[in-house]
């Protein structure tokens, strides 16, 4: 999004599903990575950060999801009704409710330099998402609009980096008409 950055982290990620649960894993191999944001909810997007946007069906009009870890694990957790509608914060006591693994420490600060390979794992259980709004079951063949982001606002070398492609020129990853196909096997 915008101007190719000087760093470009490699970033993967692998989604999985069970009937109870959403299994998101991210695996970032990175450099000058962050992480200051202690509290779920704070401002994780300006650490060293991977998100997942997400609509649990396939019509964007039922509204958007979007979680945002840093590499400490720390977490935001949103749902948005609708563009141009007030987001929904998911109270602390739901988003408790996503279990997560990390693999570094949760505070870097200093800034690590040197590259590192971190990886973040969460599951997302189903019945959460109902009390936001309708959910398609994952199945095979189903489909979800979502899209994956890598970014680091605050760090030394700031980059937006989407799976699928958002054409404008600054960073805003709330674009869930760009989201892409999520089809579960």
């Amino acid at each position: 999004m915008g101007d190719r950055p000087n760093h470009f982290p490699k970033a993967e990620v692998k989604v999985a599903y069970s009937a109870m649960a959403i299994y998101v894993m991210f695996r970032v191999e990175d450099r000058y990575v962050r992480a200051v944001a202690a509290e779920h909810q704070d401002d994780v997007w300006k650490d060293s950060c991977v998100e997942f946007f997400f609509t649990p069906d396939s019509d964007i009009s039922i509204g958007y999801f979007n979680i945002e870890m840093n590499c400490g694990g720390t977490m935001l957790f949103h749902f948005q009704p609708g563009a141009g509608k007030d987001r929904i914060i998911i109270p602390k006591s739901e988003s408790n409710k996503i279990y997560g693994y990390h693999s570094l420490p949760r505070i870097i600060d200093p800034e690590l330099v040197q590259p590192v390979t971190w990886t973040v794992e969460y599951s997302i259980p189903i019945n959460l998402l109902r009390r936001y709004c309708p959910v398609t079951t994952p199945a095979p063949q189903v489909e979800w609009r979502a899209n994956f982001y890598k970014c680091a606002d605050n760090t030394s070398h700031p980059h937006w980096l989407t799976w699928s492609p958002i054409d404008l020129p600054k960073p805003n990853f709330h674009v869930p008409q760009s989201f892409g196909i999520l089809q579960f096997e």
